[in-house]
């Protein structure tokens, strides 16, 4: 790595954990590992384990967390619900408010309120805060620096686990720490092709290089990771010494509900769901293929189930991994007025739930207008909250529960993503029964109480399609890729809900021009340290 200059990786965390214990994630000793600590099976476990999550997930290795930005789910998934416009902020950590800010709203009497920040307009602020002495305050450095530190604990469990001495069926136990960390290895590569418009491949621990490569070539890697993981549970799957791997990898209080330990089919399921996303939200819908249709059609039918296990994780009294108060974006939201915690509740993901979708009586409350300092934001007033643990409805989602062990935390995909997802290609195939079959599916697996699609017309079912994507997929992160294949960040929303900025009108027609960027560019703190070598890919989106 150049003495480990690449500051995504300079805070890597080789976390030790007991296995499956009553005790979770025992860390020990984590930033001084020797390679002894991987040397039995034992302490190889231990490493994958506590590396995978506690570099990915969490706050740990990040120096610049500042108790909002800087983990995973309540940080940069935040950060993507912000310009997914599924929450809003006011506070101005990272510059969240202004991540929200559209560049022009245009309320139903015509008046116009442009993006009252500074810099204006969105595309102008990232690249003016992208500067290594921003530090953490560069929105951009959180999900670059995560998923690298996921990358390389990845690296360092594949180099280890050859050199490792394993009890009973050997060869199946390194094929479950292999497919373990690949799986992880096509996580972090997807994340980053998914939002950077270059990145760097990376697969020796502790090392790094100066080719930057497009984004293509990055989730191009993502496939390739994946498919090594899918090798290794094939060859091994069937071992009862390969589930006692995997059952030890999963800490006990994430073995719940969705969170069970998945069986080799299980586990392929999974890594097609992820194939298929990754072919989905890194294309317009007007650029798609045939071809991409046909593959994004043939991954979710043989993708996650309804009854599949899907790696959620889970929270604990202990916030080990997961805090009980703070491990999503939804729950930061709960407040006993409209004013919520971090994150506000846009009024348009409340206006895209159907009349009478029990989602929306279970989980928020209406409450009298908030209103936000006008000179932070321009479409955050709201009258919306969360209620946590829900109204009490049996049978029906729930998005937050903020009592330790009673989280739902998707680490990559899930049921409801999987068939809406089938369900899209399913419409751009022509089949449109098809499409609203799956949208249908998802809707009683949550428990929405809604009506059969009888529509045949396939605009009708697109709109429902894309309603259903906001309302059930909600504060999994997915809401920004969407806005940004579908065109919406640079065509806008038309009748939205706004409310004025001094909270004296409601307008139900408004049109929102959002002007976001749709790829990041490579952060700065990444390029201050290791500028681009010759033959380098650009690392600046020419948007």
């Amino acid at each position: 790595m150049k003495n480990i200059k690449i500051t995504a990786l300079s805070f890597l965390l080789l976390a030790g954990s007991v296995m499956s214990c009553k005790d979770q994630l025992d860390v020990q000793n984590p930033n001084q590992p020797t390679p002894a600590t991987a040397a039995s099976e034992a302490g190889i476990v231990a490493l994958a384990q506590g590396s995978v999550y506690k570099n990915g997930f969490t706050s740990a290795g990040n120096k610049y967390y500042d108790g909002v930005v800087g983990a995973f789910y309540n940080g940069v998934v935040g950060i993507h619900e912000l310009m997914g416009d599924v929450v809003s902020a006011e506070a101005a950590n990272t510059y969240m408010n202004n991540l929200s800010a559209p560049d022009m709203v245009t309320l139903d009497n015509g008046t116009q309120v442009a993006n009252p920040n500074n810099p204006a307009v969105q595309k102008t602020l990232l690249r003016a805060i992208n500067t290594n002495a921003q530090q953490g305050g560069n929105p951009g450095f959180h999900e670059w620096a995560l998923m690298y530190q996921l990358n390389n604990a990845c690296n360092t469990i594949l180099d280890a686990v050859d050199k490792t001495t394993f009890t009973g069926d050997a060869t199946a136990k390194k094929n479950a720490i292999k497919a373990w960390a690949y799986t992880w290895k096509g996580l972090a590569y997807s994340r980053i092709g998914s939002m950077y418009y270059a990145g760097l491949i990376i697969n020796t621990p502790s090392t790094t290089n100066n080719t930057y490569v497009t984004k293509e070539a990055i989730i191009a890697e993502a496939t390739s990771n994946f498919d090594k993981a899918a090798t290794a549970v094939t060859a091994s799957g069937a071992s009862a010494d390969f589930a006692s791997i995997i059952t030890a990898l999963i800490p006990d209080f994430f073995q719940t509900a969705k969170g069970a330990v998945p069986t080799s089919a299980q586990w392929i399921k999974n890594i097609n769901t992820m194939k298929a996303r990754n072919i989905l939200v890194n294309n317009t819908t007007a650029t798609m293929t045939a071809a991409q249709w046909d593959a994004v059609l043939t991954l979710t039918n043989a993708g996650v189930g309804a009854s599949d296990p899907v790696f959620a994780g889970n929270t604990n009294a202990n916030g080990d991994i997961f805090g009980a108060s703070n491990y999503n974006v939804a729950s930061r939201a709960v407040g006993s007025n409209a004013s919520g915690n971090t994150y506000k509740i846009s009024e348009r993901l409340i206006q895209d739930f159907n009349v009478g979708d029990k989602r929306l009586a279970q989980n928020f409350k209406q409450y009298p207008i908030w209103i936000g300092n006008a000179d932070r934001g321009n479409a955050f007033n709201t009258r919306w909250a969360i209620v946590d643990k829900g109204t009490g409805l049996a049978g029906v989602y729930v998005y937050s529960n903020r009592t330790a062990g009673s989280a739902e935390i998707f680490l990559l995909g899930s049921y409801e993503e999987n068939e809406l997802m089938k369900a899209e290609a399913k419409l751009w195939k022509g089949d449109v029964a098809g499409a609203a079959a799956s949208i249908d599916a998802v809707r009683t697996y949550q428990g929405a109480g809604l009506a059969a699609i009888t529509s045949t017309n396939a605009a009708v079912v697109k709109e429902e399609l894309r309603k259903e994507r906001r309302t059930a997929l909600a504060f999994r992160g997915l809401s920004f890729y969407d806005a940004r294949r579908w065109g919406v960040l640079d065509n806008g929303r038309t009748g939205a809900v706004v409310i004025s900025k001094d909270g004296s009108s409601i307008s139900t027609n408004a049109t929102i021009k959002y002007g976001y960027l749709d790829y990041w560019d490579v952060p700065d703190n990444e390029l201050a340290n290791n500028p681009a070598g010759a033959g380098s890919a650009t690392t600046k989106n020419p948007k």
